[in-house]
């Protein structure tokens, strides 16, 4: 990705409706199936971004951040108070049974192959740790979004269990599809937008010069709304409830 999408996605991350209310979520999800008072995590936070997540989970324990992106590295190693370590999901530079938890938000859909990524995650993860992704959901909902973010691939439930669970390494702790309430305009407004750029017939010249989903509604009383949908979903992630169907999915496992 290019340079100047890091200070734009660097605020995205931090103050957009949708990153706030995603995290709030994925921290909802590791406090009620995971935290216990007594304990510290040893945490690896891979494809951390920008490090907003980073700074989230290190209220758990000491979180390792690595990120794939050089020009993302060299960013937020120079513009703040984090350290990320340059490295690829589809080779932990780590050793067998490291950490009690091993995320990667929103980050298997960028490799082609998923199955190694998930067997790297797994891999460093110690005997009763835990592995926690996050993924966009359905391949219908592809467009240009997922073009500009150099995804490979949107998953179903199904996909995400076998990826994860068949090695039989790891027991399904919780899972759920969310954003939810939005799917449905969400789903028009990326098929209007297919049809529009099929039309047009024009490719984006660059990441600073591209619209993603992440530019539409992101500031005002749309966002407001927006957010107010999609933090309805807290509640449900609060009493371990899974949602059918979502714009994204989640799995937290235990490795066994």
């Amino acid at each position: 990705m290019e340079k100047n999408y890091y200070r734009k996605y660097y605020d995205y991350e931090r103050k957009h409706w949708w990153f706030i209310t995603r995290n709030n979520l994925l921290m909802q999800i590791i406090e009620k199936n995971i935290i216990t008072e007594d304990k510290k995590l040893k945490i690896l936070n891979v494809g951390a971004g920008t490090g907003f997540t980073s700074e989230l989970l290190s209220k758990y324990g000491e979180v390792t951040s690595v990120e794939y992106e050089n020009s993302c590295v060299e960013f937020v190693n120079a513009n703040t108070s984090l350290h990320l370590t340059e490295g690829s999901i589809l080779d932990l530079q780590f050793e067998d049974n490291t950490f009690d938890l091993v995320c990667a938000f929103d980050v298997v859909e960028h490799v082609e192959d998923d199955v190694k990524a998930a067997s790297e995650m797994i891999r460093v993860a110690k005997k009763d740790g835990y592995v926690f992704i996050s993924v966009p959901a359905f391949q219908s909902l592809w467009s240009k979004h997922d073009e500009i973010n150099h995804h490979y691939r949107r998953y179903k439930k199904e996909q995400i269990l076998s990826l994860f669970l068949k090695s039989n390494k790891l027991q399904n702790i919780y899972h759920t599809y969310f954003n939810s309430l939005l799917f449905i305009p969400i789903y028009a407004v990326r098929k209007l937008n297919n049809v529009k750029e099929k039309i047009a017939g024009n490719k984006a010249k660059s990441l600073s010069e591209s619209s993603t989903d992440f530019d539409m509604a992101g500031g005002g009383f749309s966002s407001k709304i927006l957010k107010w949908l999609f933090s309805r979903e807290l509640f449900i992630v609060r009493k371990k409830q899974s949602l059918p169907f979502g714009v994204s999915f989640t799995l937290l496992a235990k490795k066994i």
